[in-house]
Order: structure tokens, then C-alpha cells, then sequence
């Protein structure tokens, strides 16, 4: 992450009278510091044909479901995930079920449409040129591997990771990628990393699932895989997938799972692994938490208050758990609004804020593939754009 080739670039989004003023924060200004080795060139502003978007931001949050793995995916059903035709309209895009237990619930069963904006290439740049992303740093989006044999995850995870440098190619350097481990099996895991950090400069990190190797992300047997990335210097992008508390979510659709499953999942997940302490044995492993880091922003002072006041881990740890939120962490920006970025700020400064949008998910009511704004993107830039008002 602090390469000497590391870059900043600033979100911006603004008003057609704020453009250039947008340009100048420096609140809002988002790192990659892992480097992209060479900076692509980008369309004009002008080229957007006046929509109200300056280019520059980095989308650290941008997920995809690559053609081969859509193919697993159509090949899976009844068993979770599955992708199958629309049973209500054989012409409508697919429908992607995918979370735990969604194939239950009445008001979750049908799954989410799925079309060509979770595996087209020229649909993730027509996205990024609309609303003003110069790169995108994509990953696999959950489940990833976490459902297949370990033979066969780790065969996908190689061919997967193949996929990303292709697409890094075909976008001319715009889209990056997040790569996918086959975590059931630590040992190819780490091989894997191996071969990524010397043959494939388009991987600037990794994704990964709570689970780990099928035990959390404190398990011990991840130990190598920690070792391997802090080597290389590979950032995790930690996602959530499971949910906490799925029991309370019932007859809500997708939306508690999805507004306080995810963020409960990561902020257990991420307060057993600094507990266990990680970060004190790979002080250089560092973490890009999805969702600007679940609750734990919000929880960093009772977790201190917590652990120091508890004798069996009071003299555990080198230093208190928020000082590593603050040491070994990054955050997106995935949480739309401003008084939640700004509790991320304040714990751990802005330059450890980066910008992500989670497409292709939540897209506008006219249609993934629509001319529309993404409401969700645009919610984004503007709890970005109102940590620089001076109230």
C-alpha cells in the first residue's frame, strides 16, 4: 500500500457550477496506495456530454460475476447459489439467488435480476464513463469460491484471476482487479499469491469472505495466507456474505439482510481477528473493509473500553483495538451518508477513506442497462461532497 509508485486520485462529483471546486477538496480525497503501475488516460469531463460528473475517482468497491463463473452458477440449481431463467418471463434477465437461507422466505425466493451488467465488460465501463470513475479495482462478488470442493476452487480461483488480467488488458488499464483465493485450502491459497505478485501486475489485492477456510478469519490456518499477503504487500478486501442475526430478517425481502446482516457479519469478523492478534504478528497486513467497516467505526471506543476492562484479554494485545482500525485498516465509502463518513474520518483520518460504489448492485428503477443515474452512486458522491460543508 505505500509503494513509492502509490497515487492519489480525488473522488470527485459536482454540480455543473462546482466543478471545479469539487476538484480542489481535500477532504474527499481517496487513495489507492497500493500502486496502479501506470495511470491510463482517461476521458474529458466534456466527453460526458455535460451530465455533471468530473472524472477521477477510484471505485474500490465494483463487483462482477465473470462469464465462467456465471456458468457454475446456471448449473447449480436448486442447490444455493444458482442462477435460473426468470420463471414469470422467459424473456427477462436471469434471477441470482445467492444469499443463505433467501430460497426460504416468501419475499426473497424469486432472487434479483441478473443481466449483462454483472459480466460485460463494455456495461462496467459505460457505468464508470456515466458517472465519472477513471478506474475500477473489481472483484468476484460473493459467494466467490466458498461453496465449491477444494479441488475444484482451486482450479476457478486460477482461471478467475487469468479472467481479471484480461479484462485489465481489454479495458486498456481502466479496470483493475481484486483477486479471488481458494481459501479452503490454505497451502494453494498461498501459492496462488505466489503467482499472482510476480506474473500478473493488473491483481492489486485480494477479496475475501468472513469464512476463511471454513472457520472465520481467525483461524490459525489462515496464518500462511496472512504471511503471504503482508509479503507482498497485498491489501485484503474483506466482504460479508453470511450475515449476523439472519434470524430477525424474515418477510423483509433482501433488505435487512443486506442494511444489517452485512455490516454486523464484517464487524464480528474484524473484532475476533484483531483479538486474536493478527496484526501484532503481521503488523504489515492491512485491510480494506467493505461498507465502511460495518458498526465498528461507531463500536471502536466500547470495544477499547471492553477488552481493557476484561482480564483475560487486557494484556492480550500490543496496543488497543481501534489502533489497529487506525494502523491496519481502510474503509469505503458504502454507507451514504455523510455522518457515517465522517465518524470513519474521525476515527481514522480521510486519507484512509476510499471511494466505492458496489455496482453493479442497487441500480436505478429504469434498469441496469438504462441511461439513469445510479441513485445508489450518486448518494455516495454527495456523503462525500458534504464532508467538505463547513457545518
Amino acid at each position: 500500500w505505500n509503494s513509492p509508485q502509490s497515487f492519489s486520485f480525488m473522488l470527485v462529483r459536482s454540480s455543473a457550477r462546482a466543478a471545479q471546486a469539487a476538484l480542489s477538496r481535500s477532504s474527499a480525497t481517496l487513495r489507492l496506495s497500493r500502486s496502479l503501475s501506470t495511470a491510463p488516460s482517461f476521458p474529458s469531463p466534456n466527453s460526458i456530454e455535460g451530465r455533471g460528473y468530473a472524472h477521477g475517482a477510484i471505485d474500490v468497491h465494483t463487483h462482477c460475476y465473470l462469464p465462467r463463473y456465471m456458468e457454475v452458477l446456471r448449473n447449480r440449481h436448486p442447490n444455493v447459489p444458482y442462477v435460473v431463467p426468470d420463471p414469470r418471463d422467459a424473456a427477462a434477465d436471469e434471477r441470482y439467488v445467492i444469499l443463505p437461507g433467501e430460497d426460504d422466505d416468501p419475499t426473497s425466493a424469486i432472487g434479483r435480476p441478473i443481466g449483462e451488467e454483472y459480466f460485460s465488460v463494455e456495461e462496467k465501463l459505460r457505468y464508470m464513463d456515466r458517472h465519472g470513475i477513471a478506474i475500477s479495482v473489481m472483484s468476484l462478488a460473493n459467494p466467490w469460491l466458498d461453496f465449491l470442493p477444494k479441488h475444484d476452487a482451486v482450479a476457478m480461483s486460477t482461471l478467475l484471476n487469468d479472467d481479471l488480467q484480461e479484462i485489465n488488458e481489454a479495458s486498456k488499464g481502466r479496470i483493475y482487479g481484486f483477486a479471488t483465493l481458494a481459501t479452503q485450502d490454505p497451502a494453494a491459497a498461498c501459492l496462488e499469491i505466489e503467482r499472482l505478485a510476480s506474473t500478473n501486475p493488473s491483481i492489486k489485492g485480494v477479496i475475501l469472505g468472513t469464512s476463511g477456510a471454513g472457520k472465520g478469519l481467525d483461524d490459525p490456518e489462515l496464518e500462511p495466507v496472512y504471511e503471504s499477503l503482508a509479503k507482498h504487500n497485498f491489501p485484503v478486501f474483506l466482504h460479508p456474505h453470511y450475515g449476523l442475526g439472519n434470524e430477525h430478517y424474515n418477510n423483509t425481502g433482501h433488505s435487512l439482510f443486506l442494511a444489517l446482516g452485512f455490516p454486523f457479519e464484517t464487524t464480528m469478523a474484524i473484532s475476533r481477528l484483531i483479538l486474536s492478534g493478527a496484526f501484532d504478528r503481521h503488523p504489515n497486513l492491512k485491510f480494506l473493509l467493505a461498507h465502511a467497516g460495518g458498526t465498528l467505526p461507531f463500536l471502536a471506543g466500547r470495544l477499547d473500553s471492553c477488552v481493557q476492562g476484561d482480564h483475560e484479554m487486557c494484556d492480550k494485545l500490543e496496543k488497543n483495538p481501534s489502533d489497529y482500525m487506525k494502523s491496519n485498516f481502510y474503509y469505503d465509502s458504502v454507507i451514504y451518508t455523510t455522518p457515517a463518513l465522517k465518524s470513519v474520518c474521525d476515527l481514522v483520518g480521510s486519507d484512509k477513506l476510499m471511494y466505492g460504489t458496489d455496482n453493479p448492485f442497487f441500480p436505478p428503477k429504469e434498469g441496469a442497462r438504462s441511461d439513469a443515474e445510479w441513485p445508489s452512486t450518486a448518494k455516495n458522491y454527495d456523503a462525500i461532497d458534504g464532508l467538505d460543508d463547513p457545518a
